[in-house]
């Protein structure tokens, strides 16, 4: 045992030391030169530099001193990051050609096992195939009408839980999510209380998020610690990604399984699973895509939905004006005698603001995920060389003072035109993501963000909450991760009259 420890270490520092020699003696490059940044040090460049928690401010602060582009360089490896959406739009969109590859994430991609889901699929023949099939069952606005009746009997339920439970505001929205999602991806309806996917779905999806954070994981930048084995000192993350692997497995098998087994009973709901598998004699390969379609449907939207409906009513506590002028718009427009629907979503411009301004106020994907540049590039005259991995900061880009007036104020008139200013730019040209690696998805947070929007306004009144007579003020503050949540916040949230009560126990038994 001690003569293959010290093999072990002797191979490992080897090899780590040629590394650092490569580095270290390799020539300058002639011509254009990456993008300004924090000086790093030398063999290691700017390991210590890289943030572990919130990155998007730390990138901030680099582009406000380097410029919309700037760069940093960890053990050999650029990352470019862009803090303006002009930058961002004329690099991934208008070069998407050579700007859609994603990095072999070797912590999420190749220990836990996430290489599989849309998200990190490599550009290439499999994840356009898979684009397809999104784009198949919910490419458009219009084909989101298919799921009108799951979205909005599911934020009925959602109500009910919310009226009778309201301090238990996080533990609802996640099980709206996770119920909305599970039903258009596989067909399944979730329990009341406790349901087991639901919560495996957490689970999983907030590894995820920890595992894919920029800089989060060294392995990510030096391969081959992946080649550590467990029992090394410094070696935890290999037992954590062994751990994370078995949630995810059973995240992605579950569920498919579940249709296969009502398919054959003849029992199976219509899902996007379903209606890709039924009538059709499907390969191996063919059924790999649906399944890992599937859950890169299920997994992706749960989590985003949740950070945004969740910021939805931090922000109805904090600014409870803009409630207010959102509730009169419903009243005036829907009425008291029904609950808002999708078909009054042109009729409440303001309501449709609002959900913009959720979208922009709290980043759900505050870095996105990289993209990796497939060949050099000279942008702005900078190089951009190929392998570099390109990080937009999109919560820079949705709270650029330059392009949001008072970008930290939740304010859906921005998005108001005026005789006298502009409507500013809408933000889901920003936070769904860049050219080809746009989010396939985005129709449908849209539409899941509106209708939980403007149903829980029509019913409740939103504000803060009151203790021993002290009003506690909620702050808005955020988790660390790919996918960003609003910290847990106290509010009160109470129905707005008889009738508003009603309405949400007469809607609570209407047919599915």
């Amino acid at each position: 045992m001690a003569l293959s420890f010290i093999n072990t270490v002797d191979i490992f520092c080897g090899v780590l030391c040629l590394f650092l020699l490569h580095s270290l003696l390799r020539r300058p490059r002639k011509g254009p030169l990456l993008p300004p940044g924090p000086k790093g040090l030398p063999l290691i460049g700017n390991v210590l530099d890289m943030p572990s928690e919130q990155q998007w401010l730390t990138f901030a602060k680099w582009g406000e001193q380097w410029g919309d582009i700037c760069s940093v360089t960890v053990l050999g490896q650029p990352f470019i990051i862009l803090n303006s959406a002009k930058v961002a739009t004329a690099m991934l969109d208008k070069k998407s050609s050579i700007y859609s590859d994603r990095p072999v994430l070797q912590m999420a991609g190749n220990l836990v096992g996430w290489v599989n889901v849309l998200a990190l699929i490599p550009y290439g023949e499999r994840f356009r195939r898979v684009r397809r099939l999104f784009h198949r069952i919910m490419g458009t606005s219009a084909s989101m009408k298919n799921f009108s009746q799951i979205e909005e009997f599911e934020t009925r339920r959602f109500l009910r839980r919310v009226l009778t439970k309201p301090g238990d505001l996080a533990a609802h929205v996640r099980h709206i999510a996770g119920a909305i999602i599970l039903r258009i991806s596989y067909g399944y309806e979730v329990k009341e209380v406790g349901d087991p996917l639901v919560e495996l779905v957490d689970q999983a999806m907030e590894q995820f998020s920890s595992s894919t954070a920029p800089g989060a994981y060294l392995v990510d930048v030096l391969p081959i610690l992946r080649h550590v084995p467990s029992w090394f000192p410094g070696a935890g993350f290999k037992r954590t990604a062994k751990s994370w692997a078995v949630t995810m497995n059973q995240m992605v098998d579950e569920p498919h399984q579940f249709v296969k087994h009502q398919m054959a009973a003849g029992t199976a709901r219509p899902s996007f699973t379903s209606s890709l598998m039924e009538g059709k004699s499907i390969t191996a390969e063919e059924e790999s895509d649906i399944k890992w379609s599937a859950a890169s449907l299920y997994g992706g939207g749960t989590d985003t939905t949740v950070s945004a409906i969740y910021s939805f009513f931090l922000a109805m506590t904090r600014y409870p004006e803009v409630a207010k002028k959102a509730q009169a718009e419903i009243d005036a427009v829907v009425g008291n005698e029904r609950l808002p629907t999708f078909e009054d979503r042109p009729h409440l411009p303001y309501v449709d603001a609002l959900v913009k301004e959720v979208l922009r106020w709290n980043a759900v994907a505050p870095t996105g995920m990289p993209h990796r540049v497939m060949e050099d590039d000279v942008h702005d005259g900078y190089l951009i060389p190929k392998g570099a991995l390109v990080i937009a900061n999109i919560w820079k880009l949705l709270h650029d003072p330059a392009v949001y007036v008072n970008p930290d104020v939740f304010n859906p008139d921005r998005f108001m035109a005026t005789e006298s200013t502009l409507a500013e730019p809408d933000p889901r040209g920003v936070c769904f993501g860049f050219g080809r690696r746009i989010c396939p998805g985005l129709h449908l947070a849209d539409v899941s963000v509106f209708i939980s929007c403007a149903m829980s306004l029509a019913v409740f009144d939103i504000s803060k909450c009151v203790e021993a007579g002290v009003v506690i003020e909620p702050v808005h503050e955020n988790t660390t991760g790919t996918v960003s949540h609003p910290k847990p916040f106290k509010c009160s949230i109470k129905a707005r009259s008889r009738k508003a009560v009603s309405l949400i126990e007469a809607d609570e038994h209407k047919q599915r």
